[in-house]
């Protein structure tokens, strides 16, 4: 039987001692999961283990292909750039060393599941959802694609869920700020806001938002504020770990299947899922109207 390939999970890093020890504790609980699965975990910089230590702690337990999971919500600079450099620079210092490398964990509806969870653990339950407006705030970026993203996980945690809105913010690097995000839903009419930090486990930024939530609710008190926790090491967050692992391991790295209607039960579009598709009839793919008789394609949601 071919052994399988172990499991490296990559970190982004934190000058927070519990955030750091969060990560380490997670890959742990991966290891206890999935036993007889080498699993190791190191981090892009600030922490330790860095990610060329856990890479060497695989190799010395005799592994010679692994899978790379960036822990991370978003592509950005590091799961875009950093980490596939390390793995480059790594698989040269251990010859005969081969990897692949899988994808962040991107608006999952898991995820997205954990986040409703993390808003009915902050609002009074007296409050109705309509009432509610949401502020989503990312760790921010100055890869733009990167941003975009942590647009489309607040749209799917509007979507079929009954809250007035989902606006989005960034606590460093992008703009609109956590008080300008607040100031915007004011703005909107929002009298009931939940802040919902955007981050996998504690640490530095999150604290800056909850901080700054803080601020602008005491400079605001017409305005009933709360302040939601991270996603933190729940079970879902474990399981799509290893699901963008066996992706990783199969060669399925699949685009936006995650958030597909056709194949995900999302709020208020559960009737779509494995809905039979016709081919669209698009006149003008090419440029050339065809008086009629355009191309056609098929999708095949269906999975």
């Amino acid at each position: 039987m071919t052994t399988p390939p172990a499991l490296l999970i990559a970190g982004h890093g934190t000058r927070d001692d519990a955030g750091a020890e969060a990560f380490r504790a997670f890959v742990r609980e991966l290891g206890r999961r999935r036993p007889g699965l080498p699993v190791a975990g190191g981090f892009i910089e600030l922490s330790p283990p860095p990610l060329g230590e856990a890479v060497a702690e695989l190799v010395g337990r005799g592994v010679r292909r692994f899978a790379a999971v960036p822990l991370m919500l978003v592509s950005a600079g590091h799961a875009k750039g950093d980490i596939p450099a390390a793995l480059a620079r790594e698989k040269e210092r251990h010859p005969g060393v081969s990897y692949t490398y899988g994808r962040p964990l991107g608006p999952h509806p898991a995820l997205l599941r954990v986040l409703e969870r993390r808003l009915a653990e902050a609002v009074d339950p007296s409050w109705d959802p309509a009432e509610v407006t949401v502020l989503l705030v990312g760790r921010g970026s100055t890869d733009p694609d990167a941003n975009a993203e942590v647009f489309k996980a607040a749209r799917l945690l509007w979507e079929g869920r009954g809250y007035a809105g989902v606006e989005t913010a960034f606590v460093s690097l992008a703009k609109p700020d956590v008080p300008s995000g607040l100031d915007r839903c004011a703005r909107l009419g929002a009298r009931r806001i939940v802040v919902l930090p955007y981050f996998l486990f504690t640490g530095i930024l999150p604290d800056r938002v909850r901080t700054q939530t803080e601020e602008w609710a005491a400079a605001h008190p017409e305005a009933e504020v709360r302040s939601a926790d991270v996603i933190g090491p729940e079970p879902e967050l474990l399981d799509l770990v290893l699901e963008r692992y066996e992706e990783a391991v199969k060669g399925d790295l699949r685009m936006n299947c995650d958030s597909c209607v056709y194949r995900i039960a999302l709020p208020g579009f559960e009737d779509k899922v494995g809905l039979p598709q016709q081919p669209h009839f698009h006149p003008d793919d090419d440029g050339h109207h065809h008086h009629g008789h355009g191309h056609t394609h098929s999708h095949s949601h269906a999975h």
